[in-house]
């Protein structure tokens, strides 16, 4: 099952699947507040689930993780292997290592629930739900799933910051942003990097506060960089890896002889979190024409504006290829302005890097 699932007219229908009858009547409701979605079928575990989902055909999936008889976990391994259908993962903020489990199985996406108990906080996800089902239109669900297959990887001890002088005169800065089907892409990307970059690596993924420090945490698995939660006044340093705080904006500043990071509050009319926009921008300011961005999937415009200021700055631009990319819109929307210098397929994202990181480093 390949390309886009469901053309733009027609309902997306979906199946709601969890064990709370309290949980299932509420998302059932969000969901069908949108004339443009409907539930066509709910499920109370896994078992059901399949049963349901092979029945019904749904265009898209909302699961909860933690079930009786047949958790999501196995339901996904199941339903992915026989007949993927985009998943969007409801999990409560103390799962969070659980959704990226999830996320390397299969499902598209994930909300976050704003308590693990039935409440009517619940509601609070009904605008972020309505959008994220409605992105099935355009998910590519050829590539959702497979992302995540990453061999080699690394069980290391968590990392705690460590305070060093670093300048931004020495080294590259390759700033990354990402939406829907970021998480996986992000891991591929970073596999893919040598252990000894000469750069510091920037990655704004939306993501709800709570998340990214279990997200940081797992890339550090992966990756041969030093991955972590940035912080504000974390020092930017060549072979690190920063990985934008959920709930905030992530910018830079000189300080002395050294860059930090300055993690900037949210604005009222903030869309999209952490700000891939405002990262690309900072960086231009600092690093120049030493500045590489990477827009990888999502839905979107998020990038659109940050790639001008990183071309603007003489930097360098890469967006991701429609045909790996889970959705298009952010990749879609970066070459729409006519500055980008290369799409790549994920594959082959690390190599590019690698190869500018040299070029300039060469040219010091």
């Amino acid at each position: 099952m390949t390309g886009n699932i469901k053309e733009e007219g027609g309902r997306v229908r979906v199946l709601v699947v969890d064990d709370s009858a309290y949980n299932r009547k509420t998302i059932s409701d969000m969901i069908e507040s949108s004339d443009l979605i409907e539930v066509v079928g709910t499920a109370v575990d896994g078992e059901d689930a399949i049963k349901r989902a092979t029945e019904l055909k749904p265009d898209v999936i909302t699961l909860d993780l933690e079930m009786p008889r047949m958790d999501g976990f196995t339901f996904l391994r199941i339903m992915m292997s026989n007949f993927p259908t985009p998943t969007l993962v409801i999990s409560s903020r103390d799962e969070d290592d659980c959704v990226f489990k999830a996320l390397e199985l299969g499902a598209a996406d994930f909300i976050g629930k704003p308590t693990h108990h039935a409440s009517e906080e619940l509601l609070h996800i009904r605008d972020e739900l309505v959008e994220k089902l409605l992105s099935v239109r355009s998910m590519n669900i050829g590539v959702v799933g497979a992302l995540a297959k990453v061999q080699g990887l690394r069980e290391r001890p968590l990392v705690e910051e460590e305070v060093v002088d670093a300048t931004s005169d020495g080294y590259p800065m390759v700033a990354i942003g990402s939406s829907t089907g970021g998480p996986a892409a992000v891991q591929v990307l970073l596999a893919g990097l040598p252990g000894d970059l000469n750069a510091a690596v920037a990655i704004s993924q939306h993501m709800p506060a709570g998340f990214t420090r279990s997200f940081s945490e797992r890339l550090n698995k992966y990756s041969s960089l030093t991955v972590i939660e940035a912080k504000d006044g974390s020092v930017v340093r060549p072979g690190s890896v920063l990985v934008a705080p959920g709930g905030y904006n992530l910018s830079f500043e000189r300080r002395d002889s050294s860059t930090i990071v300055a993690r900037v509050e949210l604005a009222k009319d903030d869309k999209f979190i952490p700000s891939v926009d405002m990262m690309f921008r900072s960086a231009s300011k600092i690093f120049g024409s030493a500045c590489l961005g990477v827009v990888l999937t999502g839905m979107g415009s998020d990038g659109k504006v940050g790639v001008r200021a990183i071309k603007d700055s003489g930097g360098y631009v890469i967006a991701q290829s429609e045909e790996t990319s889970v959705i298009f819109g952010m990749p879609r929307e970066a070459i729409a302005t006519g500055v980008v210098d290369k799409v790549l397929p994920l594959e082959e994202i690390a190599a590019k890097i690698s190869y500018r990181c040299a070029l300039l480093g060469s040219a010091k």
